[in-house]
């Protein structure tokens, strides 16, 4: 009784936390999170999870949610605790006044993944219980009736593909990294294999995977990603599905860069799905690039459809030209180029020798570190540790699951040499993770004898 009434005043109260919460990130508003206890009554959720919210702030009406949902085991639901800090992908939300969600499922290692991963075994009902609650939470009534942009990895792929079948008409886009629920029967399969119903063909799919997830690397644990994504992407391509395949060619089931293309995949399909009136747009079929299945000893680029001379059924979809251009890039080296520079810092203070400040990501290259100026000289850089990391290095030291690493890295930097008289201006730029700086930020004086 005490559990359930502790939960019910976490809806209410965001900032709350449980005993089992003590290694989350704060939920301070703008951040917003509810907490539910595993359940053993009957097709109801067996593990413990929580959802972290992120809402914009100033954002009146919220347009959408992007879930960030992470994969299978301890590791990877450890590593969903972040998902709603991720600078990168609040940038998108923030462009398309969504929400960011990041759930943390309470599954322990070698428990079944499948009780959470598979939507209908409770995780489906969790998921529309908390956005309800956090509905309530944020003051953003509005959130239980908005349109979903989904994105999971290895497990979290089968929970959004799922939902994507359970709920195709609330769907605006949906990236399946590592996984994708079966849609060939097996004998020892808990419930049923899924089935898409018409209205998911219009929802715009990629499936992305590693080269050694069984693209070019044949053998190993993770040699079935690629025989179950192919099967998804060709039966669903078959039926007129806005699908898409991407191959990173030098990660396995680690995320490698996938966000360097997931992040402008989803910010061209959810410019039209959510533009206009409050229901979700159709994609525009005069605007999609098709290029051929991907064979690994031939890639071809994609061209405007109108100038497609191959198979449609068996073609791979794209939905803009930006998106055709990045994928050819990602499927030759994962490096998908950017030439513009990130926002710059804002919100800059300095307090004693200590600065801080706050930044907007850059929506294509995310942001790799702040280089800090006193009077003109550069006197710090702070960027990411490249050793052992996922990736190109970012400022938030992304994990295997794609989120930031734990306890969260601060933006902020204390003067190690400051100066011992007159008056002194910092500023701060931005570096994105392609190596291209922002403008300065606005600066901040003081005296030094004030320090």
């Amino acid at each position: 009784m005490f559990r359930s009434l502790l939960a019910t005043l976490l809806c209410l109260v965001p900032s709350l936390t449980l005993a089992q919460e003590s290694d989350l990130p704060e939920a301070k508003p703008p951040y917003f999170r509810v907490y539910y206890t595993a359940s053993d009554k009957p097709n109801e959720l067996v593990y413990g999870v929580s959802y972290t919210l992120w809402v914009p702030p100033g954002v009146t009406s919220l347009r959408g949610v992007i879930v960030h949902q992470h994969g299978c085991g301890d590791g990877a639901c450890k590593g969903g605790r972040t998902a709603a800090y991720d600078l990168h992908w609040q940038a998108l939300a923030k462009k398309h006044q969504c929400a960011l969600m990041g759930p943390s499922y309470e599954q322990p290692d070698q428990a079944d993944c499948q009780k959470w991963c598979d939507a209908r075994n409770g995780s489906e009902k969790r998921f529309l219980q908390a956005l309800d609650a956090l509905s309530v939470a944020s003051g953003h009534p509005e959130l239980k009736n908005v349109p979903w942009a989904l994105w999971g990895h290895s497990g979290g792929g089968t929970w959004a593909g799922t939902m994507l079948s359970l709920h195709p008409t609330r769907c605006a886009a949906v990236w399946l990294r590592s996984g994708a629920p079966r849609l060939t029967p097996r004998d020892d399969a808990q419930l049923p294999a899924i089935a898409y119903p018409d209205a998911a063909l219009g929802v715009p799919v990629m499936c992305n995977l590693g080269t050694q997830e069984g693209f070019t690397i044949t053998e190993g644990r993770f040699a079935g990603v690629w025989p179950n994504m192919k099967d998804t992407f060709q039966k669903m391509r078959a039926r007129g599905a806005l699908i898409g395949v991407s191959v990173d060619p030098k990660s396995s089931h680690d995320c490698g860069n996938q966000r360097y293309l997931a992040i402008p995949w989803m910010d061209a399909c959810l410019s039209v799905r959510l533009s206009g009136s409050s229901d979700l747009n159709p994609m525009s079929m005069e605007e999609c690039y098709l290029a051929p299945e991907p064979i690994p000893s031939n890639l071809q680029a994609p061209v405007p459809v109108g100038d497609f001379q191959g198979e449609k059924a068996t073609s791979i979809w794209l939905p803009s030209a930006s998106v055709a251009k990045a994928w050819t890039e990602y499927m030759k080296d994962a490096n998908v180029l950017d030439t513009t520079p990130p926002p710059s810092p804002f919100g800059l203070r300095l307090e004693g020798k200590t600065l801080s400040w706050k930044v907007d990501s850059d929506i294509e290259s995310g942001v790799a570190g702040f280089a800090i100026e006193r009077d003109g000289k550069e006197i710090g850089l702070l960027s990411a540790d490249a050793k052992g990391v996922i990736g190109r290095p970012i400022f938030q030291k992304q994990s295997y699951h794609d989120t930031p690493a734990f306890p969260l890295i601060s933006m902020q930097f204390i003067d190690p040499t400051p100066a011992t008289n007159g008056k002194h201006e910092y500023r701060v730029y931005a570096i994105n993770t392609t190596g291209l700086r922002s403008e300065p930020s606005s600066s901040v004086s003081t005296h030094s004898d004030r320090n």
